[in-house]
C-alpha cells in the first residue's frame, strides 16, 4: 500500500536556495510509491496550523523538508500523536537530523530513508518560557549563545552563518557573565555567574557545535551544560573545542543529567532548536518517547 506523506516545506531555508532541491526530492518520493501532499505556510504560525491539520488527517508521516527550525515546528504538530516524523535535512543547521543518524548532505538519500518507513521512539523536551509552552527536539540555549541569536536575528547582512560569526564578535565585546539560579530535578539549586547554560536532548546545535556531546535523545534524560564565568581570552581559547565536544573537560564546564531544570537569570531569552522561545525564567522537562521518528 502506498504511504501518504505530508511534506512540510520551508522555502526560505538556506536563504531560499533549498527550493531547487524540492523537485528531485518530491520526484524520488513519488517514484518510491508515495502519495504526496506538499505543505507551505505563509509564515511559521500558518505552517504550524497547516501541519496540525495534516496530522489530524492521519498521514503515514509528516516529513519536514528544511533545517532544525522546521523540524522544531513539525515536532509541535506530531508529538504525542503517533504520526511518525520524517526529516529531509535541507537547512543551514541540520543538527537534529545528524543526531538521529540521517543523511545530512544528500536530500535524495534522506528521501530514500523516509520511504523505508522504519521508525523509532525518541524523547522530546517541554519548555516553558514567558508565555510560550512548546516542545523541542535538540538543544535549548540560554546566555551568551542566545544573546548572539538575538543579535543575529536583527542583522540583515551577511547571509547564512556569516551573521552568527559577526553577531558573536559584536556580543563578545560587551558581554558580562550572567548570574544564574539553576534548579536541577526540583531539589538541587546552583547559584553562580555563568557564560551560558545549554540543555540538550541531542548533542549539538549551531551547525555542529557539540555543546552536550554525550546527550542521547532516547535515554529519558536531558544534559545540562554550564560554562562558568571565565575571561574573554579564556572563552575564545575554549570556544573552538565545542566543535569536538572536548570543552567538557575544561574546569569551568560542568554537565549534569536530569529530568527537569529551571533557569532564572536577568535579561536572558531562551532559544530552542535555533528558534526564539521566550524570556527567563525557563522550565524544561523531558518527555520520554514523545516522538516517533523515521530513521
Amino acid at each position: 500500500m502506498s504511504p501518504h506523506l505530508a511534506l512540510l516545506v520551508n522555502p526560505a531555508a538556506r536563504g531560499g536556495r533549498t527550493v531547487r532541491l524540492l523537485e528531485p526530492v518530491a520526484r524520488r518520493l513519488r517514484a518510491g510509491g508515495a502519495e504526496l501532499s506538499v505543505i507551505v505556510g505563509d509564515d511559521a504560525a500558518d505552517a504550524l496550523e497547516r501541519a496540525c491539520t495534516a496530522v489530524a488527517e492521519r498521514p503515514d508521516a509528516l516529513v519536514a523538508f528544511g533545517g532544525d527550525g522546521l523540524v522544531h515546528l513539525a515536532v509541535q504538530a506530531v508529538a504525542g500523536t503517533g504520526v511518525p516524523l520524517g526529516i529531509i535535512p535541507a537547512g543551514t543547521g541540520n543538527d537534529i537530523a545528524a543526531a538521529l543518524g540521517l543523511p545530512c548532505k544528500d536530500p535524495v538519500a534522506a528521501a530514500r530513508t523516509v520511504l523505508r518507513m522504519r521508525s523509532r521512539l525518541f524523547d522530546a523536551a517541554r519548555i516553558v518560557a514567558g508565555s510560550a509552552d512548546e516542545l523541542f527536539a535538540g538543544v535549548m540555549c540560554c546566555g551568551f549563545d542566545s544573546r548572539v541569536n538575538e543579535r543575529a536575528n536583527r542583522l540583515t547582512w551577511p547571509p547564512g552563518m556569516g551573521r552568527y560569526v559577526l553577531a558573536t564578535a559584536q556580543e563578545l565585546r560587551s558581554f558580562r557573565p550572567i548570574p544564574f539560579r539553576v534548579t536541577l530535578d526540583e531539589d538541587e539549586v546552583v547559584e553562580r555567574e555563568v557564560m551560558l547554560v545549554a540543555v540538550g536532548n541531542t548533542r549539538s546545535y549551531g551547525a555542529g557545535m557539540r555543546v552536550c556531546p554525550d546527550a542521547r535523545p532516547d535515554d529519558g534524560l536531558l544534559d545540562v551544560m554550564m560554562l562558568d564565568a571565565v575571561s574573554k581570552a579564556e572563552f575564545l581559547r575554549v570556544f573552538p573545542s565545542v566543535y569536538r565536544g572536548t570543552h567538557v573537560g575544561h574546569p569551568a564546564v560542568s554537565v549534569r543529567r536530569v529530568r527537569s531544570v529551571r533557569l532564572e537569570a536577568p535579561d536572558v531569552v531562551a532559544y530552542a532548536d535555533g528558534e526564539r522561545v521566550g524570556p527567563a525564567p525557563v522550565h524544561c522537562e523531558v518527555r520520554p518517547g514523545a516522538l516517533r521518528v523515521i530513521v
